[in-house]
């Protein structure tokens, strides 16, 4: 892992994030685009750049966990951490907010407030943990998530549909000519920005994966950091429940179920190292189109959903190699 000092840190304001891999994978994606369209029949080819294509793609990046999901975990992954309990997080947030909807009649803006929490709630469980007690991430939010799912379905043991029509109208009306869900997306990406470059707990939280001993000497609170990062990780994957929910006007005790990998993939496609300390929002947005591209192109060419998982598993790999070769060259 690669040292910092602290003045070294503050002088950066956050700048350490910001590398030539990113140059990369824009390179990457602009050769998947260009595949796209040299490559598809003319059929997929013109329902690829449609209109109700491109909007249909904007609905499902935030809602079903390329997006909200990558965000919060690219806040654990740049502490040296892992969340795998994102996708079962996702999964009880939303039964919990239809669950409230259906049973107990409350109102949506309550029904999904509770949501958001019970996914702040878990990522505060996880952060505790792995701040208060040294445990690794990896075995803690591998426990957690298989509690979490369980609880899921001693929640509902079946797909819940809340009660309440405008639960729903939510997420479906477009906002001009973007989906709901998309601006919530965006502005995530910005906050999450901001927040990274510009305030000190989110500088200090880079700087735990580069260095955890150099910012414990340096007086921040490495426990605050982790927890702040995990709770994060937790919001971001409940409010992606919720929109879940919203959007589809159910959800089912296993959804969710592998999300967590997507959300790895977008963050080290886009050149997050899961040693910790480096990546960018910015990189992370170029691995979830990636991923959408490829999702939405491979779909539209009916190729089955398990070659699509193969594909995504051989892109991580090459990634990794990139990734291994430059910090060597380093």
């Amino acid at each position: 892992m690669t040292s910092f000092t602290m003045p070294e840190i503050a002088f950066r304001r956050g700048r350490i994030l910001v590398n030539d891999r990113d140059m990369t994978m824009v390179a990457i994606l602009l050769l998947v685009l260009i595949a796209l369209a040299i490559a598809a029949d003319p059929l997929t080819n013109h329902v690829f750049y449609s209109a109700g294509n491109l909007t249909n793609m904007m609905r499902q990046w935030p809602s079903y966990g390329y997006g909200l999901i990558a965000v919060g975990m690219l806040f654990v992954i740049l502490t040296g951490g892992i969340d795998l309990s994102v996708g079962s997080v996702l999964c009880f947030a939303g039964l919990v907010s239809a669950g409230c909807s259906l049973w107990w009649g409350l109102p949506i803006w309550l029904c999904m407030f509770l949501g958001i929490g019970t996914g702040v709630a878990w990522g505060a469980v996880n952060g505790f943990l792995v701040s208060r007690f040294q445990l690794a991430p990896f075995v803690v939010t591998l426990a957690t998530m298989t509690t979490i799912r369980g609880l899921c379905y001693v929640w509902s043991p079946i797909a819940l549909r809340p009660s309440d029509p405008g639960f729903t109208r939510v997420t479906s009306q477009l906002i001009g000519p973007f989906p709901p869900a998309f601006l919530v997306l965006v502005a995530f990406l910005i906050i999450a920005t901001v927040f990274f470059n510009r305030t000190p707990l989110g500088r200090s939280t880079i700087a735990i994966g580069g260095n955890r001993e150099t910012v414990r000497l340096a007086g921040i609170s490495v426990k605050r950091g982790l927890m702040t990062a995990y709770m994060i990780s937790g919001f971001c994957a409940g409010t992606a429940g919720v929109l879940i929910a919203s959007r589809s006007g159910q959800i089912q005790p296993l959804q969710g179920a592998a999300f967590e990998l997507d959300a790895i993939a977008a963050c080290v496609i886009g050149g997050a190292s899961l040693a910790g300390g480096k990546g960018t929002i910015r990189g992370t947005i170029i691995g979830m189109v990636i991923l959408v591209l490829l999702n939405n192109i491979l779909s539209l060419r009916n190729v089955q959903s398990f070659w699509q998982q193969v594909f995504k598993g051989l892109i991580i790999i090459v990634v990794i190699l990139i990734q291994s070769r430059s910090q060597k060259k380093d």
